[in-house]
């Protein structure tokens, strides 16, 4: 099992950055592949952004290509999302999720751990 503890929302004005970070517990981080998540007001979750065991495959939504970037370090059990030229549509709580999956993909139910969240909202 893994803990994860989500850092680094805020508010910000459209066409900022922001870097999500998230901490993972436990010695196994390596064995899972890692995703980020959002969810706006009155909508469902969405899949983000992916990332493999090692680091390797990387895999976003269309919302985001080429304008965040997943990333993770697993000496310091560490994952992160660098946005940047953010929108008021990416106005969300942001959430890391661990998945058991070799290849989860951008399916939510294929993560098994969850972290609890961190508002990101953008400004117009």
């Amino acid at each position: 099992q893994v803990q994860l503890v989500e850092s680094g929302g805020g508010l910000v004005q459209a066409g900022g950055s922001l870097r999500l970070s998230c901490a993972a517990s436990g010695r196994t981080f390596v064995t899972y592949a890692m995703g980020w998540f959002r969810q706006a007001p009155d909508k469902e979750r969405e899949f983000v952004a992916g990332i493999s065991r090692g680091g390797i495959s990387t895999d976003y939504a269309d919302s985001v290509k080429g304008r965040f970037t997943i990333s993770r370090d697993n000496a310091k059990n560490t994952v992160h999302l660098q946005m940047a030229s953010l929108k008021p549509e990416d106005t969300a709580v942001y959430y890391c999720a661990a998945s058991n999956s070799l290849y989860p993909g951008q399916t939510l139910r294929r993560y098994d751990y969850w972290g609890q969240g961190t508002q990101v909202t953008v400004s117009s």
